[in-house]
């Protein structure tokens, strides 16, 4: 009904089209804002494969070693976590806006996770340590990466995933299907 009135009028149409691009907007700029803090979080966090230097270049120290797979948990957790909390605010500050907040998260979390990887593989927060592999050999911290680029949309996912079940568990609540048949809110007439 909403959107039928919407469209009545052509200055309706223009404050639903600004509604939708200002919540898009918005959202996708926060999340790019906080996918700075999430980089460095992610960098501060995540260990750091080690290498060993050789006349060819260099050679991973390890090759068992389960530091490429923790950097990318570290990333999962971190941009997951900021994803979850993003879909609750979302949902409770802005759920009647629904798509256009869906969109917003959803582009919003790929951009702060773009920013959070570009930030945590190109600044080193903390102290990074490698052992020695054997005497003479020059071993170094290995750079901070993705080995697995999927984990670049658990922000977006989780974000929506949240506003999802958030918007399904409210949508039950008011829904008349879930009072089991014949029962109704209405006291029973009679004398």
């Amino acid at each position: 009904m909403r959107l039928v009135e919407a469209f009545r009028g052509e200055r309706g149409v223009l404050r639903e089209v600004r509604a939708f691009a200002v919540t898009v907007a918005a959202l996708s700029v926060l999340g790019a804002v906080l996918g700075v803090p999430a980089g460095l979080a992610w960098s501060w966090a995540a260990p750091r494969a080690p290498y060993v230097r050789t006349g060819s270049g260099l050679v991973l120290a390890d090759p068992m070693t389960q530091a490429l797979i923790a950097a990318d948990g570290w990333f999962a957790v971190i941009t997951g976590g900021l994803g979850l909390a993003g879909g609750v605010a979302v949902w409770l500050l802005a759920r009647r806006r629904g798509v256009a907040a869906v969109l917003g998260l959803c582009v919003g979390g790929l951009a702060g996770a773009f920013v959070a990887y570009g930030v945590g593989t190109r600044f080193t927060v903390g102290s990074v340590t490698v052992a020695a592999a054997a005497p003479g050999a020059q071993v170094v911290p290995g750079a901070l990466v993705l080995t697995a680029p999927g984990v670049l949309v658990s922000w977006a996912f989780l974000a929506v995933a949240a506003f999802g079940v958030l918007e399904g568990v409210a949508a039950y609540r008011r829904s008349p299907l879930r009072r089991p048949y014949g029962i109704s809110d209405r006291p029973p007439e009679g004398p």
